[in-house]
């Protein structure tokens, strides 16, 4: 790349957290916004049910402030869960102006839905697809932004600060990034660098999320000497379709939101056993309850049944789900459709403030890379994408203030590679991915004990070492670095649960099954 390149803003993801910061800063600075694949290859497109927001005369801030503080299980950051949900509207607005079509009802408003844990229907949607609506929209919005550059193919390595090389002043210089389309290692010089880079969900076998989501950014900052917090609170989506040709398909929560049931195989309903608002609990306790019904019948999969409901509802309401569906022999207007639960999010993270600001000047997170504070030990349903837009956003404001003083730009140094030759062992990355995703599930899934993290942590600490040796000689490739931030994070979630002497939201220990009187995150120091 050519060192003349150089930006206010470098921004590290292309989904909806790391677009809503390059929009809302581009009128007055130069940005370059980095996709380790296709623009719209991160997690915000996978999104299907909508986003959280008090949009209705009957809700209120304080009701959705409630449902967020009780799905947290007591974790939550009240000053993060009150500055979301007060920004809520207004971050809504910001996507009808940037043409997110949301779905709107026969009286022409925007039609609201509900889900789990939720008080009051005030999930704003495009359809069943609201992730691609917005991911296309902002997409759009960027590429036809002057002052905004987009590359992708570009995954990147390690953030430059200048601590590390011992150069003058203090935080960030910019990244170093691999060129997917040429292998080599480019350097980006930068003012102010943003992690949105998503969640380490990847770190499981079975996951809702792509490909891509394999804690780089997490990995990085904490490299680079930035505190993380929370990594145990993995959220597993209860319902992920389970058909042998489907990768990573989500039944998304509205479906029981809007009356679907959750079954045995023998067609009987159970949830009733563990909670009394049934299908409509928080994910954390339905998740559970489905390992544990299944472990208990030793079933491959459980089902999820809205064939009750009327044909042309479903389709409407449905559509994505319906076809997709329908592709693999099912027909959800006719029969239930089987799920299974699967790592679906991170709630823990790069510690930030509520202007995303991390531990190292000039360094932001945004997204689910972020622990803002706001899930807590347990994500409310669709405070995510909100999440996105209200911390892009805040996130910017401060970024702006930083542009003003019209710094330099500093110096990077280039990335050395004269050091390091080519693999001829790639199969050590393939068999590493595996072993190191199998024993996370086993080990460190929904369900855990002192006796599984303990094993997990023994297992982490071999691979860690094997793959840091590895890493050492040989040339740098996505695959590579993916594991390299993959064993990464898995360190940094066991060491989190280890710490963790209780059970509290997504973090369930059969070792330590009763909850703490007093509530505390679990946070890392470098």
């Amino acid at each position: 790349m050519d060192q003349r390149q150089v930006f206010d803003v470098l921004v590290i993801g292309s989904g909806a957290a790391g677009l809503a910061v390059a929009l809302n800063v581009a009128d007055h600075a130069k940005v370059a916004v980095l996709s380790k694949d296709t623009l719209d290859s991160g997690s915000t497109r996978w999104a299907q049910g909508g986003i959280a927001a008090v949009l209705d005369d009957e809700d209120s801030v304080q009701a959705h402030v409630d449902d967020t503080l009780n799905a947290g299980a007591g974790l939550c950051n009240h000053t993060a869960v009150e500055h979301t949900v007060k920004n809520s509207r207004a971050a809504i607005d910001w996507l009808i102006e940037q043409q997110v079509q949301f779905s709107k009802g026969e009286d022409n408003q925007y039609h609201l839905t509900k889900e789990g844990g939720h008080s009051h229907r005030r999930i704003i949607h495009a359809s069943d697809a609201t992730g691609v609506a917005v991911s296309q929209a902002l997409i759009s919005q960027a590429q036809q932004h002057p002052n905004i550059s987009l590359f992708e193919k570009r995954m990147a390595l390690d953030v430059i600060t200048c601590e590390k090389f011992k150069m003058p002043g203090k935080g960030v210089m910019g990244a170093y990034v691999l060129n997917d389309n040429t292998g080599h290692v480019e350097t980006f010089r930068a003012r102010t660098v943003v992690i949105a880079s998503g969640g380490a969900s990847k770190a499981y076998l079975y996951t809702s999320n792509p490909d891509g989501t394999s804690g780089d950014g997490i990995a990085m900052a904490w490299r680079a000497g930035c505190r993380v917090a929370n990594m145990e609170f993995n959220q597993f989506h209860p319902t992920c379709l389970y058909h042998p040709q489907a990768k990573s398909f989500l039944i998304t929560e509205a479906v029981r939101g809007e009356g679907g049931h959750l079954l045995l195989p023998n067609g009987e309903r159970f949830m009733h056993k563990f909670d009394e608002r049934g299908e409509l609990a928080p994910r954390d306790i339905v998740a559970r309850a489905i390992d544990h019904e299944m472990k208990r019948l030793g079933a491959d999969c459980l089902y999820l049944d809205i064939s009750h409901k009327d044909k042309a509802f479903i389709v409407e309401h449905f559509p994505t789900i319906y076809e997709r569906c329908l592709h693999y022999g099912i027909d959800i207007t006719k029969q239930p459709i089987p799920i299974v639960p699967a790592a679906h999010y991170t709630c823990g993270g790069i510690v930030t403030d509520d202007s995303g600001r991390t531990d190292i000047p000039n360094l932001y997170a945004v997204g689910e890379s972020a622990h803002t504070g706001l899930h807590g030990a347990n994500r409310l349903a669709s405070n995510s994408l909100l999440e996105c837009i209200v911390y892009g956003q805040s996130a910017a404001r401060h970024i702006l203030d930083v542009i003003k003083q019209k710094l330099d730009v500093p110096f990077a140094p280039d990335w050395d590679e004269s050091k390091v030759t080519d693999s001829d062992e790639d199969v050590v990355v393939s068999h590493n991915w595996d072993e190191l995703r199998r024993f996370m599930w086993d080990y460190v899934g929904i369900v855990r004990t002192d006796k599984r993290l303990l094993r997990a942590q023994h297992r982490v600490e071999l691979l860690r070492q094997e793959i840091s040796e590895f890493y050492s000689y040989h040339k740098v490739s996505s695959d590579l670095l993916e594991l390299r931030n993959l064993v990464e994070v898995a360190e940094l979630i066991i060491r989190c649960a280890i710490l963790r002497k209780e059970s509290r939201g997504l973090h369930y220990s059969l070792s330590h099954p009763d909850l703490l009187p007093v509530a505390y995150d679990t946070v890392l120091t470098p």
